[in-house]
């Protein structure tokens, strides 16, 4: 139910998280900021559903390993190579992890019940995306 409420609404929790994050780094946005232009906000907001993504699947496995395989090997390399500050990057999945575990706790969104260890579970797979990244 979780892993189905986050990505049910996983086009309002990248939005919630990015707004989130340009209010706190405003920069990003501005002339010569890595977000400004269409170009390069479309960019990044793909970005952060991609790795929302990811950390759905790895909730659904119950394991990492396909968050590390097929989203954040090299990802950090990429990013500096573009030059993309890694701490905004991190910053961006935090917010994320905030908006997706709201929407997962949700109890109109999920079975009643204990969730805490799947809580636990999904914030440590954004957590291992925020680290890979800076």
């Amino acid at each position: 139910d979780a892993v189905n409420a986050i990505n049910s609404n996983a086009s309002s929790i990248v939005t919630s998280a990015a707004r989130a994050l340009f209010a706190e780094q405003p920069q990003l946005i501005q002339p010569g900021g890595n977000a400004y232009t269409n170009r390069r906000m479309a960019a990044c907001l793909r970005d952060m559903e991609i790795i929302l993504r990811y950390v759905s699947y790895a909730a659904i496995a119950g394991d990492s390993s396909v968050l590390d395989d097929r989203c954040l090997n090299g990802l950090k390399e990429t990013y500096q190579a573009l030059g993309t500050p890694g701490s905004s990057v991190a910053a961006g999945v935090q917010k994320m992890k905030e908006a997706a575990i709201a929407v997962a706790n949700d109890s109109s969104n999920v079975t009643v019940g204990d969730c805490s260890a799947l809580m636990a579970e999904l914030a440590s797979y954004f957590d291992r995306a925020a680290a890979a990244v800076v």
